[in-house]
């Protein structure tokens, strides 16, 4: 008798997301429900102005521009948290060994190509270099301290300009001191830079960096982000 194939994995529903979104804003903002509330109530408010200057008072004119409010309320209530959420995000993750790994692999959209696992790293710190590769060269990101991260910046700096010569590459280090990148920042830091190769130059450059590049099957990877718990849940 043939086995019945396993029962696809059941996704969350649309509210489910939003009460986890919500819960896992509140717990960097815990004023948010308090804002949430303020913006409902002056969308009511201001639906009843509304409907008092156009409807001349009549209590149904007041009813449905008092709901048009409301639902307006409702968008900026949920804007409101959408925004929060991605501040919340970077603000569990500030600091967390991996973190600018995690972003790079999911903050920079199609025009860049990278990985949270690090092309380069100091097993005892956990201190990392991370590499993306896209239409504004070569960035190699630095994570953790300036003095020990320049060993391994600097090859990898080096082999990427020995492998795509004339590609510019850039170098970043996430931080909070003079110069460093804060996490926040670091995506929209990437995507500013000037656009100065193809697509075609850079799926090129990808199989030359990836051809020449040392496994890192065997070194400890920087643990300490769970993306599904660092990346705020977004309702689909």
């Amino acid at each position: 008798m043939a086995k019945s194939a396993p029962a696809a994995e059941k996704r969350p529903g649309f509210f489910s997301q939003i009460r986890s979104l919500f819960r896992f804003t509140r717990e960097v903002y815990g004023w948010l429900p308090w804002a949430q509330l303020a913006i409902l109530i002056a969308g009511v408010l201001v639906g009843l102005i509304l409907g008092y200057v156009f409807g001349g008072g009549a209590v149904l004119s007041l009813v449905l521009w008092a709901i048009t409010g409301l639902m307006f309320g409702v968008l900026g209530a949920m804007f409101l948290m959408t925004r929060l959420s991605t501040k919340a995000m970077y603000a569990k993750i500030d600091g967390m060994p991996g973190a600018g790994g995690h972003v790079l692999s999911t903050s920079l959209g199609r025009n860049w190509q990278s990985s949270d696992t690090p092309v380069g790293i100091n097993p005892k710190t956990q201190e990392a270099v991370y590499r993306a590769i896209g239409r504004g060269g070569i960035v190699v990101v630095g994570e953790g301290s300036r003095g020990r991260l320049t060993r391994l910046v600097n090859e990898e700096r080096q082999k990427a300009q020995r492998v795509a010569h004339g590609v510019p590459v850039t170098v970043l280090y996430v931080g909070h001191g003079e110069d460093d990148v804060h996490i926040s920042e670091l995506a929209k830091t990437i995507k500013k830079l000037p656009k100065a190769i193809d697509k075609s130059t850079m799926a090129a450059v990808i199989r030359r960096i990836e051809s020449v590049s040392q496994s890192l099957s065997s070194l400890p990877i920087p643990k300490g982000i769970d993306p599904a718990k660092a990346r705020a849940p977004r309702p689909r």
